[in-house]
């Protein structure tokens, strides 16, 4: 099911992007790390993307998208699985309001519809959020960060779930968040 609601690592960023910022397409990457013994050893995600960075002088943001492409290409890591074995679901839209106000209004809808307030609003932060708790340790995260032309992109974020069944049914509700917005 996950892999009907969330998509891959892969089909989010190309791997001519990946080629462009790391000088190697995911494959050559991918066939470094067997070689190195990431599978076979059993390395943590955490071990693989400081070996990209310190061995191979990759960016963090770009060894930590190899790494879970990586992860999902071995069968290590399943499309909205996060490292510690839970599920999450994003969504993002653009919208023709400055980020502070996309946030501010975005943050009602979800407060409405969870029928919860922030445990946490940061609109001082460059990229403003609110965090929303949610039973059994969930939490659904609201952000907002600035576009070209006055516009924003909004996005949430449903983590720490504990199994990908709810995906689906968790992306078209926020969706429906989203949709309210500007």
């Amino acid at each position: 099911m996950a892999s009907e609601t969330v998509g891959s690592n892969t089909d989010g960023v190309g791997d001519d992007a990946v080629a462009a910022a790391t000088g190697q397409p995911r494959e050559v990457w991918f066939a470094r790390l067997d070689e190195a013994g990431a599978q076979r050893d059993g390395w943590t995600h955490k071990a693989v993307a400081t070996w990209l960075v310190a061995e191979h002088g990759v960016d963090p943001w770009w060894a930590q998208n190899v790494t879970v492409a990586y992860e999902q290409a071995r069968g290590l890591r399943r499309p909205g699985q996060r490292q510690d074995g839970s599920y999450e679901a994003s969504v993002t839209r653009s919208v023709d309001l400055e980020k502070t106000a996309a946030l501010r209004a975005l943050a009602r809808v979800v407060e409405s519809a969870l029928g919860t307030a922030p445990l946490a609003l940061n609109l001082a932060a460059k990229h403003p959020t609110a965090r929303f708790p949610l039973a059994d340790g969930e939490f659904v995260l609201a952000s907002s960060s600035d576009r070209p032309g006055g516009r924003s992109s909004i996005g949430l974020t449903w983590g720490r779930m504990p199994g990908e069944e709810r995906l689906a049914e968790v992306k078209a509700r926020m969706r429906e968040w989203l949709a309210a917005i500007g």
